[in-house]
């Protein structure tokens, strides 16, 4: 699991985390990530944590990772990817750290080396359209980012920052988040299961509406939830047309992409929100409560309950 692996790397003093800057010294992508980590180390004291940058060129001159416990390849939008054999040498040095990933273009790079293969990765959606076969094989999601075992991947821009502040708590704690959101005037962190908004149509655009309206209906129907009958009507298409696009585009059936939706919505509200467990349930389209509290267990491996207990919890 990834939240006990990075709990457990927080023993370490100092925690290293290495930043493989392939994309620029004006990459947005890297700045969200190195200056929360710069005032999460600053706010922690010397010995606790240490974040060092380091280009891709010069990383590939040294032929060696240095110590690293945690590793990030950081590209920035339009940054061209290196030649296959240096990509291929790159991603294989940041796999050396315990716990390793990508931010923005870099998540397509690396899923192109296969090594991603199985894995829930954050692809940027306007990269949707550059996806071959061998990335296809990782599991890519809409999401703003993913932890996935040994596996950080973030879709970049502006959602690094919210990336790297619950990459932060999951480390150190909520009130390290606290000190950090507050240095950079956040008030709101979002969470990795909010969908990059026009991750859909960028990915399908023009050649699958019918996909992509079904889509917008079930995000626009979360707390009366509609039946796939009724979605394909709506779409003019049959029930059999519409399953058969779920299956093709979204490796899912409409119901569990559905209730997928609906669950990640939930969350967001259990995490984000005063509302009780029973309203979060009822709001997001549950009449039953054990019926939302097995669905959502079997999506997070957590109860509602426990979900919100965890995050009011302090960390000791």
């Amino acid at each position: 699991m990834t939240l006990s692996r990075l709990a457990s790397l927080a023993d370490h003093a100092p925690l290293h985390v290495l930043l493989v800057d392939a994309g620029g010294a004006a990459s947005l992508a890297l700045a969200g990530v190195a200056e929360p980590m710069r005032l999460a180390a600053q706010a922690l004291g010397e010995g606790r944590l240490r974040v060092d940058i380091i280009s891709a060129e010069a990383l590939l001159r040294a032929q060696s990772l240095p110590l690293a416990h945690v590793a990030l390849l950081i590209a920035s939008d339009g940054s061209p990817p290196p030649p296959v054999d240096q990509l291929r040498t790159l991603v294989s040095l940041c796999s050396s750290a315990e716990v390793w990933g990508a931010v923005g273009p870099a998540v397509l790079w690396m899923a192109r080396t296969g090594v991603m293969e199985g894995v829930r990765v954050a692809l940027p959606w306007a990269l949707y359209s550059d996806v071959d076969e061998v990335a296809e094989r990782a599991i890519l999601t809409s999401n703003l980012f993913e932890f996935d075992g040994n596996r950080l991947t973030c879709c970049g821009g502006a959602a690094s920052i919210d990336f790297t502040l619950t990459l932060l708590e999951c480390l150190y704690g909520a009130d390290l988040q606290a000190q950090v959101k507050e240095s950079l005037c956040i008030d709101r962190v979002r969470p990795g299961s909010e969908r990059q908004r026009v991750a859909l149509q960028a990915r399908f655009g023009g050649l699958q509406p019918k996909l992509s309206e079904a889509v917008a209906l079930m995000e626009a129907n979360i707390e009366e939830p509609l039946s796939t009958d009724d979605i394909a009507t709506l779409v003019a298409i049959s029930r059999r047309q519409l399953e058969r696009l779920f299956k093709q585009h979204l490796n899912s059936v409409p119901s569990r992409y559905y209730l997928e939706l609906r669950l990640k919505r939930a969350r967001q509200l259990l995490l984000e929100s005063s509302h009780s467990i029973v309203q979060v349930g009822l709001m997001c389209g549950f009449s039953s409560g054990s019926h939302f509290s097995t669905s959502y267990g079997a999506l997070f491996g957590i109860t509602p309950r426990d979900e919100r207990q965890r995050k009011l919890a302090p960390r000791s």
